[in-house]
């Protein structure tokens, strides 16, 4: 099965959502679009439950086998969350009898908290009594967890609680969670031993508002001094770290900007955009120092990122569907990600910066511009215009090993595809580059249906060793999702 390199009387034109000319993907692929890309937020031109309404319109087409798998892939190798458990529900009813079915429902659970999602989405949309086999892999699933992870996703101010999956699906006790799962039907289970316990207590046992910052300072000390909170956890935490113990700024600065601590995480530099989000949207105490911190910290994060043989050219598309923020807090516009994207990878490679609307443009960053400086020079010159894909192969001058598109893929300039630009591009220069087509909105529709290109989706740790992958195997992603086992 080809997911990417399909012959070319296999793209039906048709219409995107802008209503210009783009080219229908496979059910396969788009059903990767989605899952991969989608947060179950509204986006510019889809709410979040016509990306629902989609996802159920696909399955008829699909092997549900080949679905399943594909769930399973992006909850474990992407960390979606949301849109693999509606498609957990919305699929019962294609693999209801499967002999595998069991195992799916097994596999899609990577946390707890997992399975109370889809039966809240499950009963929520009108079910009644779980099938089978969501009810057998979801026992089974309970093997995975000890007391500590059972404690933690108790669930207990949840519409559907822990407790309420292991009185109706009645897992087997094993010796990691037989305690627990006592303890958590006689709703006596209790966290004590994480961090995120310690914090809990001090608030609960403080008897004053300066008492309790006191106690959870004392406990931020001690995390920070003995090497408890992970690096991740920190990034997380950086906000609460600076309300609850402004005087750690020097110890948290210097543990962010640790470059051993960096490389062994192996954090990819957009990782840090949440954490300067939270930063810079309060007063706290020590703010400048740790945005500093954390612009320095992204920096030395470069390293972690993959590099690619030959040059790249890296196009930003600032049309005006790129820069529709939705009303979700804290949520990113598509161009505000693809800026920091395409920055991250041209300071990381050999290549050349270009953005496009109704016309492209290259873009010469300044010598020794950090990449956040690159990425807010593409937001602040943004021309919020049309989307012409057209003008991209009309200004490329160079012959370049690849092209890295961040688009919503909503192409009308011009009308057409941009397939004859293209074709005149390769003939003009010799080149005949790879094209990664990043549609940050995954909005279904791709505007190439040329070999060579791929129509890649979602950003996480693996996005960028697929596209390495890809170049000496164009079914790559594919076999990803056909080697999941279920």
């Amino acid at each position: 099965m080809s997911l990417f390199n399909k012959s070319k009387n296999r793209h039906q034109r048709i219409s995107n959502l802008a209503g210009g000319e783009a080219y229908v993907q496979s059910p396969e692929m788009e059903l990767a679009s989605i899952l991969l890309t989608s947060f179950a937020q509204d986006q510019h031109y889809r709410s979040a439950q016509d990306t629902f309404d989609k996802l159920k319109t696909l399955l008829p087409k699909l092997d549900p086998q080949f679905a399943a798998k594909a769930a399973i892939y992006a909850r474990h190798e992407f960390g979606m969350r949301s849109i693999t458990h509606v498609l957990a529900v919305e699929i019962s009813a294609y693999i209801s009898g499967e002999p595998w079915a069991k195992n799916f429902y097994h596999s899609i659970v990577k946390r707890p908290d997992d399975m109370l999602e889809i039966m809240a989405y499950y009963y929520a949309n009108g079910g009644k009594t779980l099938p089978n086999a969501m009810k057998k892999g979801f026992a089974k699933s309970f093997d995975k967890f000890d007391g500590y992870q059972l404690a933690k996703y108790r669930g207990t101010q949840k519409s559907v609680k822990l407790v309420d999956v292991v009185n109706l699906v009645h897992p087997k006790s094993t010796d990691r969670n037989a305690q627990a799962l006592e303890s958590l039907v006689k709703d006596t289970l209790v966290s004590t031993d994480t961090w995120e316990a310690k914090l809990t207590q001090a608030g609960q046992v403080a008897t004053t508002e300066v008492d309790k910052r006191a106690r959870k300072a004392a406990v931020w000390a001690d995390l920070l001094r003995t090497g408890k909170l992970g690096y991740f956890a920190l990034l997380r935490n950086l906000r609460n770290i600076a309300e609850q113990a402004p005087e750690l700024t020097g110890a948290v600065c210097a543990l962010l900007t640790d470059q051993r601590r960096i490389k062994k995480s192996l954090v990819l530099p957009f990782r840090y955009l949440t954490a300067l989000d939270a930063v810079q949207a309060t007063n706290v105490p020590g703010k400048r120092a740790i945005t500093k911190a954390l612009n320095e910290a992204l920096e030395i994060a470069l390293s972690n990122v993959p590099k690619f043989d030959g040059k790249t050219l890296i196009v930003l598309d600032d049309s005006g569907s790129m820069t529709w923020r939705n009303s979700g807090k804290g949520n990113k516009t598509p161009m505000e990600i693809g800026s920091v994207f395409a920055a991250i990878l041209y300071k990381s490679n050999e290549s050349d910066l270009m953005r496009f609307s109704d016309d492209a443009s290259y873009l010469t960053p300044y010598h020794g511009d950090a990449a956040m400086s690159i990425a807010n020079r593409l937001i602040r010159s943004a021309k919020s215009g049309g989307t012409n894909f057209h003008a991209i192969f009309e200004k490329a001058k160079s012959a370049y090993d690849r092209v890295v598109i961040l688009s919503d893929m909503q192409g009308w300039i011009g009308g057409n595809a941009p397939t004859k630009a293209f074709k005149n591009y390769k003939q003009r220069t010799g080149a005949n580059p790879f094209i990664y087509s990043f549609d940050l909105q995954g909005y279904g529709s791709m505007q190439f249906p040329e070999n060579n290109v791929f129509c890649l989706t979602g950003f996480s740790d693996k996005v960028l060793d697929i596209m390495q992958l890809l170049e000496s195997d164009r079914q790559a992603l594919i076999h990803e999702i056909e080697k999941v086992a279920l």
